[in-house]
């Protein structure tokens, strides 16, 4: 009877093993005909076991057309039951009830009773399409891991080099300083000058390898933040500008005061401190180089870094960003370089989920891009009274006409949305069902102690005790209702937006 329902319960354990390996379903063919589906056949087929114990011919009703006579012939193989076998083994098509052509294996086993009469037919059917699916993955990993050791072998073994080489020379320059004081001043400072050169070298080599282990081990958390672009920008140039005026090259800069990007402030300025220190490196004494900044597309901001330098030969543009290839060229002036920074800068910026690139052509000069993630204004509004929060929601529009704006009417609600992604601010109200104010805010600090979450909170009624613990919480913006909403809105600003600088364009 197709359409009863067969018990087994002597196969439930089995059953619910292969119910989770979506990849194996089974059956067993009794001798009255009766036959029994695992429910992993869904997972499949798409089709419940009802389902196909209803269909004329059960499982053998998918099967494709061109390979319904091999099958029949299997079947009546195993009908036979011949005695030198016992298992039969047989690969077919079947298309599922999404209209997917499937690969089936079928493993059948005639099981006999003590008369040597069938009592039942077991059968085990694999989805083969998803085991080689799955093989070619693990190949593919195998192969991509062969190639990490061999670049991790080969980036060994250029570290081991350059952490040795130096010392040869700076040993022995030191010995001659300790046992010839009588040389002359020139030659000595000369000596100095050179240990002070290699040493400053191997010890920017050993922290970018330091960093770029830990970026790689994860042992260096990305604490990203709302932060304007042109800030960081002249931040990492006002950094260098000693570095260019002693060499004469001027920095250009068009950044516009509107981008913000969601960053970690200090990785972003090892990679424009790098970028920008090997423009001036790379660029002879009278020339310019100029930082811009555009919108990429949907949720990226393009930084470009140009110079009118040396460039890059083509053979040399292979080795760029690679660990394992370490490239290095002296600068215009004999400036030296570990070799290991844009590797670094690569790292960044792809844990920013960004991406870099960059055209060059020898003795003509460099351009480097990199992206970074747009700061998407998001604020939390939480506020149980409906025309309160429509104020306020208001004032947020007024104040930030692109931010998205959730609401949330409680404490728990809100800790649920800021453990998914950090809003820019929270807006709450302070007598709140549940949990007060005090307690959102405590709880928010507890649960995303690792980021800085402007908060403003509103009530209508504060107790000094209220305030009290507000001030250490660290919640300084607390508005009594009712509130202008101007001060509201100059509030939220205070908080998204930078407070206006003037960034120069130029610096000599």
């Amino acid at each position: 009877m197709k359409d009863e329902k067969l018990k087994l319960p002597e196969y439930t354990t089995i059953d619910k093993f292969l119910n989770l390996a979506t990849n194996i379903f089974f059956s067993i063919q009794f001798e009255d005909n009766k036959t029994f589906f695992s429910p992993s056949v869904k997972a499949i087929t798409g089709y419940t076991p009802e389902e196909i114990l209803n269909f004329p011919n059960m499982l053998t009703s998918l099967i494709i057309d061109e390979d319904f006579k091999k099958v029949e012939n299997f079947h009546d193989k195993i009908a036979a039951n011949s005695s030198t076998e016992k298992v039969f083994e047989e690969s077919f098509h079947i298309t599922s009830k999404e209209g997917k052509k499937i690969t089936l294996y079928e493993i059948s086993q005639v099981i006999k009773n003590d008369k040597k009469n069938i009592d039942c037919i077991e059968s085990v059917f694999i989805n083969t399409d998803r085991l080689d699916n799955n093989s070619k993955n693990i190949k593919d990993e195998i192969q991509k891991l062969r190639k990490l050791n061999a670049a991790k072998d080969k980036f060994i073994s250029i570290i081991s080099h350059d952490l040795r080489a130096p010392f040869t020379s700076l040993l022995g320059f030191s010995e001659i300083l300790l046992n010839e004081p009588d040389l002359p001043e020139k030659e000595t400072r000369e000596y100095l000058q050179y240990i002070y050169d290699a040493s400053k070298t191997q010890l920017q080599l050993i922290n970018y390898l330091l960093d770029w282990s830990k970026l790689q081990t994860g042992q260096i958390k990305i604490q990203p933040q709302r932060l304007n672009l042109r800030y960081l920008i002249s931040t990492a140039v006002s950094i260098l500008t000693g570095m260019a005026i002693r060499k004469g090259v001027q920095i250009e800069t068009d950044v516009s005061g509107d981008f913000y990007v969601y960053v970690d402030e200090r990785l972003i300025n090892q990679v424009l401190t790098n970028l920008i220190g090997n423009s001036i490196k790379f660029t002879p004494t009278g020339e310019k180089i100029f930082i811009s900044a555009n919108k990429f597309k949907k949720g990226l901001i393009e930084v470009i870094i140009k110079d009118n330098g040396i460039g890059i030969s083509e053979n040399d543009q292979m080795k760029l960003f690679k660990i394992d290839e370490k490239f290095s060229l002296d600068g215009t002036e004999g400036e030296k370089g570990s070799g290991l920074g844009l590797a670094l800068v690569k790292e960044i910026i792809e844990k920013h989920k960004g991406d870099i690139w960059f055209y060059s052509k020898l003795n003509e000069g460099t351009e480097f891009h990199f992206t970074l993630p747009e700061a998407i204004t998001k604020v939390l509004i939480v506020e149980n009274n409906i025309a309160l929060a429509a104020l306020i929601t208001e004032a947020v529009r007024l104040a930030l006409p692109e931010a998205e704006i959730t609401e949330c009417k409680n404490g728990y609600e809100a800790i649920s949305f800021i453990l998914k992604e950090p809003p820019t601010l929270v807006i709450t109200e302070h007598q709140m069902p549940l949990m007060n104010g005090i307690q959102i805010v405590s709880a928010m600090q507890n649960k995303k102690n690792d980021i800085n979450l402007p908060i403003i909170v509103i009530s209508e009624n504060f107790s000094k005790e209220d305030l009290s613990m507000y001030n250490k919480l660290g919640i300084k913006n607390i508005l009594s209702v009712p509130f202008e909403q101007q001060k509201l809105i100059e509030i939220i600003k205070s908080f998204v937006f930078v407070p206006n600088k003037v960034y120069p364009k130029s610096y000599v």
